[in-house]
């Protein structure tokens, strides 16, 4: 170890600040996930708390709101896996399909280009194109908003999020395809396979070890239904059904200072995600020993 440190130190020192910011924002925090077995609130001097054990994670579970944001974290974030997943996918079997490498290189600098603006200006976007009074949709005849609509209101989460970011995760696979040999394709071009044979039978088994390994990593976060994004487009009308709990946490949690209750909330979370991942690895794991990423 010392020898390989004297030897790599530029690389060590080079992956320092990458440490120090991983210590710093992801590891130190976890000291306060103590503060959800406990009584603990905004301005409490730490010699009045005591430990209330899973007081919080009881009280959640029998609170009606706590299991509406459940329903809708969980409803959205099935919507988003089942559409917004598979679109990058798509995408990336598309472009690579595309023999005309100019107009290849500006189609994907147009769909990168939505995942670099914020969801504050995404939101500002779409609330001029969907107003009723002076967006495109009073030409097709549209009376109510559709930011005021429960049920289409989960959708526009759906579809905005595969405008935002569907075109900056082609990056991944557009990586993995580039690395088949071409030989499979010229081999089968000469057995007579068309495009989209090829596309069935050589890129996507070729792909499938990355597209397995980001699936499990997107399982991780399944709880995690995007905060920017719903904090950004939601209002009072959609908020039974756009709730979700990462919006449930800031409101108990900043906006009422009951930071014991935002904390357990957050660690239920955090502990489904985690227990997601093990599970679905294993499951990859039981149908191919070679796949997953544990």
């Amino acid at each position: 170890m010392h020898h390989s440190f004297k030897h790599y130190w530029q690389l060590y020192l080079l992956a320092l600040p990458a440490v120090v910011l991983m210590l710093t924002y992801r590891y130190l925090p976890m000291f306060g996930l103590s503060l959800g077995f406990t009584n603990y609130r905004v301005g409490m001097s730490f010699d009045r708390v005591s430990w209330v054990g899973l007081k919080w994670f009881q009280q959640m579970f029998s609170n009606k709101t706590f299991l509406n944001v459940l329903w809708n974290t969980v409803y959205i974030s099935m919507l988003k896996l089942l559409f917004s997943f598979p679109a990058p996918i798509l995408l990336a079997l598309l472009l690579n399909e595309m023999d005309n490498q100019w107009m290849k290189k500006r189609f994907q600098t147009m769909i990168y280009l939505p995942h670099f603006l914020s969801w504050t200006i995404v939101a500002g976007i779409l609330f001029t194109l969907f107003s009723t009074q002076t967006g495109i949709v009073k030409y097709f005849g549209m009376k109510e908003s559709i930011f005021l609509n429960p049920s289409a209101f989960r959708w526009m989460l759906v579809f905005s999020d595969i405008w935002k970011d569907a075109g900056w995760g082609t990056i991944i696979y557009l990586a993995a395809i580039s690395s088949i040999s071409p030989e499979y394709y010229e081999a089968a071009m000469i057995d007579g396979a068309t495009r989209s044979q090829r596309m069935r039978y050589i890129t996507l088994p070729c792909i499938s070890s990355t597209v397995v390994v980001l699936l499990l990593l997107k399982l991780g976060n399944v709880l995690d239904a995007g905060f920017d994004q719903v904090f950004m487009l939601s209002n009072a009308a959609v908020l039974d059904s756009a709730d979700i709990i990462d919006t449930y946490v800031y409101r108990i949690g900043m906006s009422q200072g009951k930071f014991a209750v935002g904390t357990a909330a957050g660690l239920f979370k955090s502990v489904v995600g985690c227990s997601l991942v093990f599970l679905a690895n294993r499951a990859v794991k039981l149908a191919d020993p070679e796949a997953g990423i544990m």
